[in-house]
């Protein structure tokens, strides 16, 4: 962020940042399945998909084409709500974290009106694809301007990249601790590895599970299955609204 806009970011609970991954995760998982093949989560294959878009003409080519802003225009408006919050003094975080319960909230009830979602080109399925290209577009942006030291919870290729480095650092600082244990600065380096790593993990693995269990939720119960993700949502939402209350009050 800009020192014009600095926004207080918060240190939340270890679970959090695994959940909104799981989230994300079965959100995506989910899409691909029900929306014909749409990343909503992961904006690197909406890039590709709407390279694909632009060469082929096929049904629901502009949903994809609209992917990449749509998730743009979600992170614009993010920040700017973030910022307006902030500067009457207000917390943040339930608000974006509010907003994207209210998105994934309208994201099942399209689905829910205009199952079965038997047409690429249907009105309900552009109309969902939007709303969840917006919610996670509003987690990621969120996640990156108001939680502290926590990394993109739907963005894992980066992840992934991160987690194999600290993985090779760790491994390196544990063998130099050993010819070295009384070194206080080997000893810190391999702290420091280890941290990153233990962050980075569960984030990866939450949002494995959540493509798993979406997939899984899909084929068995169909969209019903959102209401997992959607009752994990607001359950982050309803402590950091909690949070800030009792912060308030203070």
């Amino acid at each position: 962020m800009s020192e014009l806009f600095v926004l207080s970011r918060r240190r939340l609970p270890a679970i959090v940042p695994p959940l909104l991954s799981f989230i994300a995760g079965f959100i995506d998982s989910f899409t691909v399945l029900a929306l014909f093949g749409l990343f909503v989560a992961q904006v690197t294959g909406s890039f590709v998909l709407m390279a694909v878009a632009f060469v082929k003409n096929e049904q629901g080519s502009l949903i994809k084409a609209l992917a990449v802003p749509v998730f743009l225009l979600a992170g614009m408006m993010t920040t700017v709500l973030a910022v307006v919050l902030e500067r009457r003094g207000r917390a943040a975080l339930p608000w974006i974290l509010g907003l994207e319960c209210a998105v994934l909230t309208g994201f099942l009830l399209t689905i829910l009106i205009g199952a079965p979602l038997a047409e690429a080109s249907a009105v309900s399925v552009a109309a969902a694809s939007l709303l969840g290209l917006f919610a996670m577009g509003t987690q990621s942006a969120g996640v990156r301007l108001l939680m502290k030291d926590v990394v993109s919870t739907n963005v894992m290729t980066t992840n992934t990249t991160q987690l194999a480095i600290d993985a090779a650092e760790l491994v390196l600082a544990w063998q130099a601790r050993r010819r070295a244990p009384a070194d206080a600065a080997l000893a810190a380096a391999y702290e420091k590895a280890r941290v990153r790593f233990r962050a980075l993990l569960p984030i990866i693995l939450g949002f494995l599970a959540g493509t798993v269990v979406g997939m899984l939720a899909y084929l068995a119960i169909g969209v019903w299955g959102l209401l997992l993700p959607l009752a994990i949502m607001y359950g982050i939402f309803a402590w950091t609204s909690a949070s800030a209350l009792r912060a308030e009050l203070e």
